[in-house]
């Protein structure tokens, strides 16, 4: 009966959001004071029937229950509890009931905590995620049913594909999905703003921590994304250009552009227009990344290559929603009334610019990524890969990253360009240092990588010039996010010139005993041994691991077998030491009785992925820091009470 419980569920979120759109509707013409009123608690019970539905898809697959089809396609009863328990997602139809989860219990708590907008534009904005939310209700009930029966049941199920049984799976989609959805939040957010004519500092304000939130579910789940990628498939890379990495990158770069023009907006008044039209774009990628990954158009590790009816299902969603919101956009972009103009050289200049940059390259990475697609549909068999993004994208990321050091530096509305120069003098300098160190010490490194490490130096020293000479304690939390989260980016562009310009590969055909370089590491196969894990088998190497004098280790790589459904995987062992990584991979045995052995030293690697958390930490803080910040306004504007 759990199956049953969890399809009634969503029949009757789908219902209640029919219901929170004819509220909106009724709302809109003229004022419906019971309309108005019911729609918050219906947003709030649909996302609450929204999140029951998923947690009976859970309960089935925890029970491993083979009569649910998904379960028996997906599961197995041998799995481990956990990837029973993630499994629930690893598959397209729950992957899309966790996506409409998501975009419930958001509406729900737009409609619960959502107290700043003015009501008539609340009232639309709820309307807008009910109609996002309905689209994809119907996709679920009609299309892609994650609870549909199977009989007779088999006796056990197919299993999961070997590459998701990873405790990232219980994390990375989780947290893409939450900042995928959260951009509906904005889009919804935006439609209401144009449908009520209501776009200005107040709407701004309200929106940004929702876009905040979402820009720092999306950076977490990307940096997940990568590290897992890079530990569990085996080949040492941490991105690859795929075209479903290409799909959350792609929402990332509209939701960072997104966020500092509705920082503009909410402080100075400026960039209206192009904040709303930025919301749009930020879900449309979010949108466009669902259309990659379920249409079956491409062939990825990630993708959930599903029939192309269900693709086209999801594409439609896409033309009816996105070209809805484009066309009230050129409808309304006449009463949207242009905000405070302000100088080439100042803050709000240098934001455009960086905006627009970030534009460029996310045309880039579309064009990149679909043009093969598009190709294909001609008869014309291409790739495009990293050779292509990094030699199209790369020089454009380190101007932007030029840009960034500059614009904290800027005073708003008008600044002296001397002024601003004299300013960042020590971020110059920085970089200087770094590019002459670079050149006598560094060896030979590429082009690229050279600029990436010289301008990290420089966007450091510049990403806390804003706390120059400012009283730390005192110094807004909001404030403390923009460091940290530029900091960020300065320590993962390090990361990433740093492993691309030192990387050193081993590839060997080794027997035991035999000792083998790999960076400052002495690798020796002391023998290999069977394992045995909970649903698989694996032949393990131990290797001894030596950095001159210094305390030997072990690792242990295996090749590993997965009866259900049958694969052999490639499990790294990775050391984590204080300058980089050593990873290894055990490959096959030859007629020699050698094992093949792949060996990476990584410098600095971890620097990625160290970054990209403490990109996420700043725009936690600088969340936190404008939450705190309206409360205090709000609890100041309160009447005062006085006392007879």
């Amino acid at each position: 009966m759990t199956a049953e419980a969890g399809l009634a569920a969503l029949w009757l979120a789908a219902t209640l959001a029919v219901l929170q759109l004819m509220l909106a509707y009724l709302s809109a013409g003229a004022t419906n004071e019971a309309a108005t009123r019911a729609i918050r608690p219906v947003a709030i019970v649909q996302g609450a029937l929204a999140a029951l539905a998923m947690a009976a898809l859970i309960r089935v697959f925890l029970a491993s229950d083979m009569s649910v089809a998904l379960v028996a396609a997906n599961s197995h009863s041998a799995k481990p509890w956990i990837y029973k328990f993630s499994g629930a997602w690893g598959n397209h139809e729950g992957s899309m009931l966790l996506w409409v989860t998501i975009l419930g219990v958001a509406g729900g708590a737009v409609a619960l905590l959502e107290r700043r907008l003015a009501e008539r534009t609340l009232v639309a904005t709820l309307g807008a995620q009910a109609a996002i939310a309905l689209g994809f209700y119907a996709f679920l009930l009609f299309a892609s049913n994650p609870f549909a029966r199977l009989s007779p049941a088999p006796p056990d199920g197919a299993g999961l594909n070997p590459l998701l049984q990873d405790p990232g799976l219980a994390f990375h989609p989780p947290t893409l999905y939450a900042g995928y959805v959260g951009l509906s939040v904005a889009f919804s957010f935006a439609i209401g703003a144009l449908i009520t004519r209501d776009v200005g500092p107040a709407f701004a304000r309200a929106m940004r921590p929702w876009v905040l939130g979402a820009w720092i579910f999306l950076t977490l789940g990307i940096t997940a994304g990568s590290y897992w990628a890079y530990y569990e498939l085996g080949w040492g890379g941490w991105w690859f250009w795929d075209p479903v990495e290409n799909a959350s990158l792609m929402p990332w770069l509209a939701a960072t552009a997104l966020l500092h023009s509705v920082t503009v907006l909410a402080t100075r008044d400026g960039l209206r227009a192009w904040t709303v039209m930025l919301a749009v774009v930020a879900f449309s990628m979010s949108m466009l990344g669902t259309f990659l990954v379920r249409s079956g158009i491409l062939t990825s590790v990630h993708a959930f290559a599903v029939d192309p009816t269900r693709g086209s299902f999801i594409l439609a969603l896409l033309v009816i929603y996105i070209g809805g919101a484009l066309a009230l956009f050129a409808l309304r972009i006449g009463t949207v009334r242009a905000g405070n103009v302000f100088e080439p050289v100042s803050r709000e200049g240098a934001l455009v610019a960086n905006n627009l940059l970030l534009s460029v390259i996310l045309g880039i990475v579309l064009i990149g990524t679909f043009y093969p697609i598009v190709a294909a549909g001609f008869g014309v068999q291409l790739s495009v890969g990293p050779p292509f993004f990094d030699k199209a994208a790369g020089p454009v990321a380190l101007v932007l990253v030029a840009m960034m050091g500059v614009g904290p530096l800027l005073r708003w509305r008008r600044d002296d360009a001397q002024a601003a120069i004299a300013r960042a003098t020590w971020p110059i300098a920085a970089t200087a240092f770094a590019g002459a160190a670079l050149f006598v010490f560094g060896g030979s490194i590429g082009v690229l990588p050279f600029l990436g490490l010289s301008l990290a130096a420089g966007l450091a020293v510049a990403s806390v010039a804003p706390l120059w000479r400012r009283n730390l304690t005192r110094a807004p939390l909001f404030l403390w996010g923009m460091v940290i989260a530029h900091l960020g980016i300065a320590v993962s562009l390090a990361g990433m010139a740093a492993s691309s310009a030192y990387t050193k590969e081993t590839l060997v055909a080794a027997s035991v005993g035999q000792p083998v370089r790999a960076g400052p590491f002495t690798v020796t196969l002391q023998g290999i041994r069977p394992v045995i894990g909970d649903n698989w088998s694996a032949l393990e190497a131990r290797l001894r691991v030596t950095r001159g004098d210094g305390a030997p280790f072990t690792l242990a790589p295996q090749s590993r077998f997965f009866a259900t459904p049958p694969t052999t995987t490639s499990e790294s062992a990775i050391a984590t030491v204080f300058d980089g990584q050593l990873y290894t991979v055990l490959g096959t045995a030859d007629a020699r009785g050698r094992w093949q052995l792949r060996l990476w030293w990584k410098p600095w690697v971890t620097l990625i992925w160290f970054g990209g958390a403490l990109i996420a930490l700043g725009g936690a803080l600088s969340l936190l820091g404008h939450v705190l910040r309206e409360r205090r306004v709000a609890i100041a504007k309160r009447p005062v009470e006085v006392w007879a």
